[in-house]
């Protein structure tokens, strides 16, 4: 069993020597650092960008992954841990395998398998809990530098286009105390125009979702040049039609009118839950209340970005009750057709969300099947871009302390493996 001490001993030794390492260094290190404290055999194992397998870092091979397992998400216990984000373990020859959710923040990047002799008491489930901490954050770190980590969560080419809209995304999952967000994005190997966008700063919570014209690297193009500007244009405090103005403008100078984006850009206010949107040319944002009752939250349109048709500019604001949920999406989730030319269609999509949210899953483990569930409509291959977030409001300060006393995670979101 770990001690407090061999805890101590363990995550100082893997924190100092994750400084000067690389990725394909961490396996090693870690499976060091956790026999110093008595655990044994520690494996990581990284999920693929479309949640599909766990696929084992060994550091070795040109993806670090050469000679390593491949665990699908939704047949192994590894899956189950990675879908519920939940610790679990069970007895394998004469053993125990313990195996803990990998995380940054609240996005899953994978699960850690620790063995040992025989049970755990509290605080070497603590240890490992904590182990499993500090490997989400190492992972993070050492990614961002990594063609051999880009290999290892790929399992097959990636387009040009592709890369550009995956290098610039936020984290597709984010939680704190008063806001859920996660978001998904499929063909997720070769999406070309649409982009998902979120940030907090203090009190505000900023939200887009963009979908350019077109299936090729220069729709990859626009809907980079619109997320750039219109992140350049909150960073400096422009109010939502100043940000959409801005992005005409770039778009209009890059591509002379001949490229445009649909887009929704909007603010959510964390205190008092007033959500501010514009909506230019988009599908119109759905609320979910209750988990059960829908709205379409109808908004005079402008018109799309780079077009510059020269139409009004709306600003619309929604009053949102703690627990409501907000769903941005594009026009690839509700327009993919099965065989027979049927529509994915937005009630089902709804209806999908709502269920799943229902029967208590995760906000990004509802996405990662509702897109997997449109692919399998469209017989596995999208010919448009789909893409959707969910922000889920869970209240302001009063509510949030309600939420740190009760010790529970917000509604929607992972929760945490201790």
């Amino acid at each position: 069993m770990a001690s407090l001490q061999d805890c101590v001993r363990m995550l100082h030794f893997l924190l100092r020597a994750s400084h000067l390492s690389a990725f394909e260094e961490l396996p090693e290190l870690l499976a060091r650092s956790a026999t110093e404290a008595g655990l044994h055999r520690a494996r990581i194992y990284v999920a693929d960008i479309q949640g599909i397998t766990l696929r084992e870092a060994t550091g070795q091979g040109a993806d670090a992954g050469a000679g390593g397992q491949e665990l699908r998400v939704d047949a192994t216990l590894a899956g189950r841990v990675f879908r519920s984000v939940q610790s679990h373990s069970a007895h394998v020859d004469g053993h125990v395998q313990h195996w803990l959710p990998v995380l940054d923040g609240t996005e899953r990047l994978g699960v850690l398998r620790i063995e040992t002799e025989g049970e755990v008491d509290e605080q070497t489930q603590a240890s490992m809990e904590d182990l499993a901490s500090l490997t989400g954050l190492l992972l993070v770190s050492k990614r961002h530098h990594s063609d051999s980590y880009a290999r290892l969560t790929r399992v097959g080419p990636m387009s040009v286009s592709a890369e550009m809209q995956w290098t610039l995304m936020p984290p597709r999952a984010f939680a704190n105390k008063r806001v859920t967000i996660a978001a998904e994005m499929e063909p997720a190997y070769a999406t070309a125009g649409d982009a998902f966008d979120y940030a907090l700063a203090g009190d505000t919570t900023h939200l887009a979702v963009f979908d350019a014209m077109g299936h090729d690297t220069s729709a990859g193009l626009t809907a980079n040049l619109a997320m750039a500007t219109c992140r350049n244009q909150r960073r400096q405090g422009s109010s939502l039609p100043e940000a959409r103005d801005a992005i005409e403008a770039t778009l209009i100078e890059q591509f002379a009118r001949s490229r445009y984006a649909t887009a929704v850009l909007a603010d959510l206010d964390l205190e008092a839950g007033m959500l501010t949107w514009i909506n230019c040319g988009h599908h119109p944002p759905v609320l979910i209340r209750g988990r059960r009752w829908t709205a379409h939250l109808t908004c005079t349109p402008t018109h799309p970005l780079g077009t510059g048709l020269g139409l009004p500019t709306t600003l619309c604001r929604e009053q949102l009750e703690p627990g409501d949920q907000l769903l941005l999406y594009t026009d690839g989730i509700v327009e993919a057709r099965d065989a027979k030319g049927r529509e994915f269609g937005r009630d089902r999509f709804v209806d999908f969300v709502i269920r799943h949210q229902s029967d208590g899953m995760a906000a990004p483990e509802t996405l990662r099947r509702l897109v997997h569930a449109v692919l399998e409509h469209h017989d596995g291959r999208l010919n448009d871009d789909a893409t959707v977030l969910l922000c889920e409001w869970h209240g302001g300060a009063g509510t949030a302390a309600s939420v740190r006393e009760s010790h529970e995670p917000p509604p929607g979101s992972p929760r945490t493996p201790r």
